[in-house]
């Protein structure tokens, strides 16, 4: 008889942890993202840059339905600035800047900046993103009659072109997601 008041009692301790258990697990901190939101009427395409521990890094592409956004880059920011270059799909035109890095045609993942060329890739023009070392933002791509020229920058400037110009704007945003349907 004791042995099965034992039983029982375990049981029910058992059975009072498990909704515990599974409270728990659904509390998460909050996320710290670099997200982009696509506030046009077209499909657009998203590269993005930034320098790490390691050096500089670009990766795309991630495909951004109409009036969708996506997290592209998981986790605390690890840089003040990043860069981003994106092109309209549906009705063609890009946002971009004075910020010179490695892009290719598929999905990909680079590290370094310079000779994109003579390494057999693209050489790109990414607006800047100051984040104000936040530790999530978001960038919102929107649709603009007119952008501002683009103009290389002079060696040996260091990557900090001019705000991103009409058509993007962004703003410390901690918004959880997913990262997006990237190219192949």
């Amino acid at each position: 008889m004791r042995q099965r008041r034992l039983r029982t009692t375990l049981a029910a301790a058992a059975l009072g942890i498990v909704p515990m258990l599974g409270l728990f697990a659904s509390v998460q901190p909050a996320a710290a993202d670099f997200r982009l939101c696509n506030n046009t009427g077209s499909r657009v395409g998203v590269a993005v840059g930034y320098k790490d521990s390691e050096g500089w890094t670009t990766e795309g592409w991630w495909n951004l339905p109409s009036r969708t956004c996506e997290t592209v880059l998981k986790g605390n920011l690890v840089a003040r600035f990043y860069y981003v270059y994106a092109i309209d799909y549906d009705h063609g035109g890009e946002w971009t800047g004075r910020a010179y890095m490695c892009t290719r045609d598929k999905e990909f993942t680079l590290r370094g900046i310079s000779d994109c060329l003579a390494h057999g890739y693209d050489r790109t023009g990414f607006f800047e993103v100051d984040t104000a070392e936040q530790h999530a933002w978001t960038v919102q791509l929107t649709e603009s009659a007119e952008q501002p020229p683009s103009k290389p920058l002079l060696p040996g400037t260091h990557l900090s072109p001019p705000p991103p110009g009409p058509g993007a704007t962004s703003t410390p945003a901690p918004a959880p997601g997913q990262r997006g349907n990237r190219t192949q």
